[in-house]
This record gives C-alpha cells, structure tokens and sequence, in this order.
C-alpha cells in the first residue's frame, strides 16, 4: 500500500533548516516532544489518497500531478509580485487537497453528514417512521436515545474526503477568486512555522466568512479573504475576480499568525529555525485545535443548520 503525503513534500522542504541539512524541526502538541524529521517522515498515511467512495479511488493523485511539480515556482511568483493564472492554481490547489484530505480536515468536515444524519432520524422519529428501541436502551425513542449520547453516529472520515475530492475544483475557484494577501516575513529569528494542517482559520467577526491564512514557507505566508459575492459561473473558467496586494508584516504580526499557525495545526508544528523561545512559544497554545461548529435554525417547521468552524481549548 501506497504511503500518501496529505501533506507534500514539496511544500515541507521549504521549512528544512539549514542547521539540520534535508530536515526540519517538529514538536508535538501533546507532550511537546522535539525532533528533527524529513519531509517523507510526516504527514502520510497509508493509502490516504485512496478512496473507495470515487469510480476512481485514486483520482485525487491526478490532480496532484497538476500541483507539486510547480510549488516552489509558484511561491517565487508570489515573492515577485508576479501572479498569474498558474500560480493561483497551484496554489489554490494545494490549499484545497489540504483542507479535503488530511486527517484535520476529513475530521472537522466529518460534521456535515454526521448532522444530516441525525436530523433526518430525529425528523421520521417525529413523524413516528422509527421503529421502537429494544428493551434493553430503556425503551427511549431515537430522539431521545441521540440526546442524551446513549447512541452516537459516526460517519467514516473517508466520505467527507470524497465530497471534498469530487468538489476541488469547485474549491480551487473559489480560493483563487478571493482577495489574496501576501504576507512577506522579514524576521529570520521569527520564521513562520508551519503544521500537519497548515490551512488555519482567522475569525473576522465579519459576516462574509472565514479567512485563511496559510505558511508557504518561513518568509512567506497568504491571507485569503471570502468575495461571498464572486460570480461563480463567470469565474469557472479563469480566475477573472482575482485581486492581491503584498504586505510587510511587523514582528507582532508574524507572531499573531504563528500563534493561529500552533492553534490550528491537529498535531504537530514544524519549523526551520531552533531559537530557544519556540518550545515555551508552542506551549502556550498547544491545548487547542480546529473544531467544526453546526448552528441549526428553525424556521416554520424546518430545520437548517449552518456549518462553521473555531478555533476551541481541547478538552480533558
């Protein structure tokens, strides 16, 4: 079985030290264990870009064909100031296979279809289409049974991965339809670090969405901010709505965004410097995670839940 990069190599050796030759730092949120690892030592699973749910289970290393080999080209289009169609593209893409298939991502998305499944046994209960629990669970109905946590519904990781998969072109549009921003790091004693899900999340408290702010390399980083209003037909083809400036970060700022950049990594943070202050930096922030947020509202005799993520303290 094949052992899938969820995140690419490609991308990872641009966080290699100097000090370390073809390595880069990494530490574990859990008990902040330190180690030096290459790029082919982290983030892989197993055939975790095979999926079964696909007619094609391995399509998704297709599209990968289209990305990895012009990465590091692309990021030095974004240094330049230089972006043009196939720079959104990569970059795009890669934002998107992230967010579909890594073990954060198929987790936080598994919330859609696990919410869809109990609303749906909970709405045929109330219409009295469930047949009666065994004796053994009290006698409860499905509604009550789901409530109070006696049954659970689990949903397989791999079918969030799929939609997520069937969908990324439709994400690599929108990506590279919003407005970009290009955050240039100049701090060598601060570089950006970067994560086993470097696609972090920045609450706006604005109505049009989620940013996403993700490390391309220790000197370079993206923002990207929801156009909500984008013509997505229009725009299907080409990235026509696409708009960039290029900011100069002060060492605060890079300091807020490697803060997201702990928060929102499932796992592991990685980084290409060994100043002393990274482990006490990484301490502070370890206890937290991405956790997907389902808000439902009723309206007349119907249910709609809104699907959201935040970043929350891990519990325990």
């Amino acid at each position: 079985m094949p052992l899938d990069h969820y995140v690419s190599q490609v991308y990872l050796r641009n966080f290699y030290s100097s000090k370390l030759g073809e390595k880069l730092f990494g530490i574990r949120k859990r008990d902040l264990h330190q180690f030096p690892c290459g790029s082919e030592d982290v983030c892989r699973i197993q055939n975790g870009s095979t999926n079964e749910y696909l007619l094609h289970d391995r399509a998704i290393e297709e599209f990968l064909y289209g990305i990895e080999p012009k990465y590091n080209t692309a990021i030095d289009k974004l240094r330049r100031g230089e972006v043009d169609a196939e720079c959104i593209y990569v970059i795009s893409g890669f934002i998107a296979y992230v967010q579909s298939c890594s073990p954060a991502g198929m987790r936080i998305h598994s919330a859609m279809p696990k919410n869809a499944v109990e609303n749906t046994a909970k709405m045929l209960d109330a219409k009295g289409e469930m047949p009666p629990a065994p004796a053994a669970l009290g006698g409860k109905n499905i509604t009550e049974l789901l409530e109070t946590g006696v049954i659970k519904v689990e949903v397989d990781p791999k079918y969030p991965q799929s939609i997520g998969i069937g969908n990324i072109m439709d994400s690599v549009s929108a990506f590279g339809n919003f407005y970009w921003e290009i955050l240039l790091n100049k701090y060598s004693d601060s570089p950006f670090f970067t994560s086993d899900f470097p696609v972090t999340i920045e609450n706006t408290n604005l109505s049009r969405g989620l940013n996403r702010v993700v490390p391309l390399a220790p000197d370079l980083a993206l923002r990207i901010v929801p156009n909500i209003y984008y013509d997505k037909e229009a725009a299907k083809q080409n990235f026509s709505q696409h708009r960039f400036i290029i900011k100069k970060l002060s060492r605060k700022q890079v300091r807020t965004i490697n803060k997201l950049i702990v928060q929102c990594a499932e796992k592991s943070v990685f980084y290409s410097g060994d100043q002393d202050w990274v482990q006490k930096f990484v301490s502070k922030f370890c206890r937290y995670r991405i956790e997907p947020l389902v808000e439902e509202i009723q309206v007349h005799n119907a249910t709609y839940s809104i699907f959201n993520q935040k970043i929350s303290e891990i519990a325990g």
